[in-house]
């Protein structure tokens, strides 16, 4: 319909120009021809916003008809492949008792599950924390909104030379992830547990680093925070005193979130609530049925309790606002 739109306009601009070279053409003429343009492109206009209207209700209708046939209404999600699409393959069977298939492609990236969503090609995708969608909005223009609160991965101080918390002197060493965003978690639980202290007038803690230690008042010395990529941290666990590991990297290592770590970040944690993993719709979507019906099911006692019994804590349901 645009094409058609875009044609007609153009005739008529076309027309217009060659009667202004002209230089002969009455006013009267070029006053009939700009009328019969402005009511050749309102005309055009008016159809294209019924057909925009008609086709959003042959939608409505299909919908409608195909949920009184009983035929399922189809719910698109874009996920990583662990935990995500795992967990939402739990999800199919009581979406489907409501009336809805799911059906989940997996991708290993970061930036085509937000891209197809976006662009309206899947109705949700299950990858990411809200840090990272907020991000990603700002950096690629897209327009995408949180419609459900799902997981979060937690950050674990776990013991190497050291067994406990209680035993730690200003001595002891701790290995830390070293980009930014896993930087800050590792440091805010590391605070929280009494190791260091961060500066008072910190602009951001979501974004801190070693160099926003107030070390004058931190039980580590100065020195003592080993920053490492991220995949490496748990492979020098035996060489430091501690380290702070992601949820995912630690499963790999063999390690128990819920039984090795010494501490975790708490599921009220300032961390934990920009970090939880969501479902991503474009932004109007958040509000539609089949997304409320997904979200719903996705937080149910039923989900919940396999995330608890699957991950041995390193995925646990949040059951935050």
């Amino acid at each position: 319909m645009k094409k058609k739109i875009f044609s007609i306009v153009l005739t008529a601009g076309i027309a217009a120009g060659i009667l202004a070279g002209c230089g002969s053409s009455s006013q009267t003429t070029t006053a009939d021809t700009a009328a019969t343009t402005a009511d050749t492109t309102a005309s055009a206009a008016t159809t294209e916003a019924a057909a925009d209207t008609a086709t959003t209700a042959a939608a409505d209708t299909a919908a409608t008809t195909a949920a009184a046939d009983g035929e399922l209404i189809p719910i698109t999600v874009a996920a990583s492949p662990t935990p995500h699409a795992e967990i939402l393959a739990q999800a199919k069977d009581a979406l489907a008792a409501e009336g809805y298939d799911l059906q989940v492609t997996e991708f290993e990236d970061y930036v085509q599950p937000n891209l197809v969503v976006d662009q309206g090609e899947y109705d949700a995708n299950y990858f990411q924390h809200i840090a990272y969608l907020d991000s990603f909005n700002e950096e690629q223009g897209t327009d995408l909104v949180v419609a459900g609160k799902i997981h979060y991965e937690p950050f674990g101080i776990y013991g190497g030379t050291k067994t406990d918390l209680a035993s730690a002197t200003a001595d002891d060493t701790i290995a830390v992830p070293n980009d930014t965003t896993n930087e800050a978690r590792a440091l805010l639980l590391l605070q929280d547990n009494g190791l260091i202290k961060l500066k008072d007038d910190i602009e951001d803690p979501l974004l801190a680093t070693v160099n926003d230690i107030d070390w004058d008042n931190s039980l580590i010395a100065k020195g003592n925070i080993v920053e490492l990529e991220a995949a490496q941290v748990p492979k020098v666990l035996g060489e430091n005193s501690y380290a702070v590991i992601n949820g995912n990297y630690a499963m790999e290592a063999g390690l128990s979130v819920a039984k090795d770590a010494l501490a975790t970040e708490n599921a009220d944690s300032e961390a934990i609530k920009t970090y939880v993993n969501v479902i991503a719709v474009k932004n109007g979507n958040e509000n539609e049925d089949k997304i409320k019906a997904l979200v719903d099911v996705l937080k149910s006692d039923e989900i919940q309790k396999y995330i608890t019994d699957t991950y041995d804590g390193a995925v646990v349901p949040y059951t935050g606002d």
